[in-house]
């Protein structure tokens, strides 16, 4: 049976189903082509044919979700990217925070468009850590430039500039691989102040004709500084470690502590079984929730309180604040555990020593994210606070192990 709106095609009137109208459609690519328009005839029955393909489209590629077209130039044509981020952007962001895929959180190098840029629009250069790459598109909504990103590995501005990915020979190749020349006609580069540890900038522009211009230290104050001309405010190059900063690094470290206790808690409950009686499965389990508690008291306090407590713990040293905030939690855990009562003073000192020494360790991962230390102070802090680190952890294993005899 035919439905209302049904013909003989052999009927065909004016203004009919089977009349040959014509359609104006769109033909967009997955890949961000320009809209297409094509001519098609309104069929009997059924829906119209798809739309032909993009000039873009090619098998086994996927438009990445942030690309919103391409635009053209002499070089050829460059993916137009969005400012705003969508619900996937917001979720990865999140899932790195947590620490998962943390490694191969990244978008492929080259050059990117932001809005209508023209030969006239400034150059900015980033990273392809993707958490950085989205921060600076979503602080440039509005502003045409041109975005040019460094193959880093995925590291972060800062970290890759010391690394020496986010370096002088990265710049070179990356301004000759996308024939910058051709597309812009001044001569400049707009380079995060973060990465100046990594680049020459003489070099950079003997070897490729670019002159380097140091933008600001925060993503934020990029726009600021565009419409100044270029000329950074002296907030623009403070480098800060605020609480937002500091607390919003606790995630990943809580995270990266989950491969450290798949083995440190069997070793916890099978040391706290060892006793008088070779071993016991009840002393296991009764003293092993002390030396969790610890533990997690430990990481806590390396990990949420030291960043917390920054400013106000003292020293200088990330390993002593770190040592220093575990040992008062370790009190705290001793105060309510009463693990071994033949041996309390004992089995006190494992405790604090076993706190204290996570804390003192886990505290040393914002050494990396502070302008507090220099590179070489870091190393320094390492060399001298690991091995007191490993002494006081196998001095805690000894008096948690002789507490019970």
């Amino acid at each position: 049976m035919r439905s209302s709106r049904s013909c003989s095609c052999g009927d065909s009137q004016p203004g009919s189903c089977c009349d040959p109208q014509p359609l104006e459609h769109r033909s967009v690519s997955p890949f961000g082509a320009a809209p297409v328009q094509a001519q098609a005839e309104a069929p009997c029955c059924g829906a119209p044919p798809a739309a032909p393909a993009g000039i873009h489209e090619k098998p086994g590629y996927v438009l990445c979700g942030f690309v919103d077209g391409f635009i053209d130039t002499p070089a050829g044509a460059v993916p137009c990217i969005k400012t705003r981020l969508a619900w996937a952007d917001h979720l990865g962001r999140l899932r790195v925070r947590l620490g998962i895929g943390r490694n191969s959180y990244k978008v492929a190098p080259g050059l990117y468009a932001l809005g209508a840029p023209d030969a006239k629009a400034p150059v900015l250069v980033t990273a392809n850590y993707k958490l950085s790459f989205d921060h600076l598109r979503r602080q440039l909504e509005g502003i045409d430039a041109w975005l040019l990103v460094l193959d880093t590995r995925g590291i972060n501005v800062w970290c890759a500039a010391g690394k020496g990915t986010f370096g002088t020979d990265e710049i070179i190749d990356r301004v000759r691989r996308a024939h910058l020349d051709q597309v812009v006609e001044h001569r400049r580069l707009i380079l995060p102040q973060l990465s100046a540890p990594g680049v020459a900038s003489q070099v950079v522009k003997r070897q490729c004709g670019f002159e380097v211009v140091w933008g600001p230290v925060r993503a934020s104050d990029v726009r600021a500084f565009l419409h100044a001309g270029c000329k950074a405010e002296t907030a623009m190059r403070r480098v800060t470690f605020s609480l937002t900063e500091r607390m919003v690094l606790v995630p990943v470290e809580l995270a990266l502590t989950r491969k450290a206790l798949a083995w440190i808690l069997p070793a916890i409950f099978l040391l706290s079984g060892i006793g008088p009686h070779f071993f016991s499965v009840a002393a296991s389990w009764h003293r092993g929730l002390a030396a969790v508690a610890a533990c997690a008291a430990g990481i806590l306090s390396g990990c949420i309180f030291v960043p917390l407590l920054l400013p106000w713990i003292p020293g200088r040293a990330f390993a002593i604040k770190g040592a220093l905030s575990g040992a008062l939690c370790g009190l705290v855990v001793v105060a309510f555990s009463g693990a071994v009562p033949q041996s309390p003073w004992m089995a006190a000192i494992a405790l604090i020593a076993l706190t204290t020494t996570l804390s003192s360790y886990l505290a040393m991962n914002f050494t990396g994210t502070t302008p507090f230390t220099s590179p070489s102070g870091v190393e320094k802090e390492m060399k001298r606070a690991i091995p007191l680190q490993l002494a006081t952890a196998l001095m805690a294993v000894g008096f948690w192990v002789g507490a019970a005899f």
